[in-house]
């Protein structure tokens, strides 16, 4: 159970990240430069964590490394970019949380991870806490950005899944997600220089902002996110997501001079419950070996090689 405990509290340090990200996004990136604003964001972190790694993808990596990156970085970082300019800090935030769902879905569909009843109970709790914030929250809402939003929910719940999927032949957490990365960016730049145009040019406010947005809010977050998608059920590291919106909030709340109000509070009440309901219980990992797909065969093995005959 403390295993459990040390994992949700890092793959927590994604959500956090990514909901203060939409702030400075908003605040402090150029709203016209989506392309380029993506691909700043994916590439410099790659190469950071492939420079860690030191390793080159072999084999099945190099398509598994250019669909994720389309996925998770190149299609999905634009989107972001777009609701982010589009939406308040907490709308933009908490659209996403509609991700668990889907993670939950996609993962019983791709990894065989049929979804617990604690599972959707927290998922329904925290899904009803983001619509107690959504609905009462100040400010006008852009249907164009709860789109560009929606989007990228479905297609990052897509792709993480798929990445659990194929993170299950031993390839490091760290290499998969610096070689994907990389990619998703080398994929981005002639797009934005075709349709953008030259880069913009970037004074020291956004420069400091973009270094946070690709080291911490993506660099980070995402080895954080995908480790965690290694060793918790989808559901779970799906809930822990909805501290994505939670984060947004507040950070919409004490930064931007957004308004919370009591409606938003109670739905930020839901969400942590929705949170703490879905976490993995010992009993829960030992009796689906949910934790891994890879893992489930070897764990029976090792667990009978240790047993005399007829023992249970």
């Amino acid at each position: 159970m403390e295993a459990n405990v040390r994992w949700v509290a890092l793959t927590a340090l994604a959500p956090v990240a990514w909901g203060a990200n939409y702030y400075v996004t908003h605040r402090f990136l150029p709203p016209d430069s989506p392309l380029y604003g993506a691909a700043l964001r994916a590439l410099p972190a790659g190469l950071v964590l492939l420079a860690l790694c030191r390793r080159r993808p072999r084999g099945a990596w190099w398509w598994r490394s250019a669909v994720l990156g389309l996925l998770n970085v190149s299609v999905f970082f634009v989107l972001v970019y777009a609701a982010s300019q589009l939406l308040s800090t907490s709308i933009a935030s908490t659209v996403m949380a509609l991700s668990p769902l889907a993670m939950m879905l996609i993962a019983w569909a791709l990894v065989s991870e049929r979804p617990g009843r604690a599972h959707l109970a927290g998922a329904g709790i925290g899904l009803g806490g983001v619509c107690l914030m959504l609905l009462t929250g100040a400010g006008e809402v852009s249907v164009p950005g709860v789109l560009a939003a929606a989007a990228a929910m479905l297609v990052s719940s897509f792709g993480h899944i798929l990445t659990k999927r194929w993170n299950t032949d031993g390839t490091e957490v760290l290499a998969s997600t610096a070689w994907q990365l990389t990619a998703g960016g080398l994929f981005l730049l002639p797009v934005a220089a075709l349709v953008e145009g030259p880069p913009p040019a970037l004074p020291a406010p956004a420069l400091l902002a973009f270094g946070y947005v690709s080291l911490v809010a993506t660099a980070l977050a995402f080895v954080a996110w995908f480790t965690g998608l290694r060793h918790l059920p989808a559901g779970t590291v799906g809930l822990v997501g909805l501290l994505n919106p939670v984060t947004g909030v507040l950070l919409g709340t004490a930064v931007a001079g957004e308004v919370l109000t009591v409606q938003q509070l109670c739905g930020l009440a839901l969400v942590l419950a929705g949170v703490v309901l879905g976490r993995p219980t010992r009993a829960g990992r030992r009796g689906g070996d949910e934790g891994h797909p890879a893992e489930a065969p070897r764990r029976r093995r090792l667990s009978g090689a240790g047993q005399r005959p007829g023992a249970r």
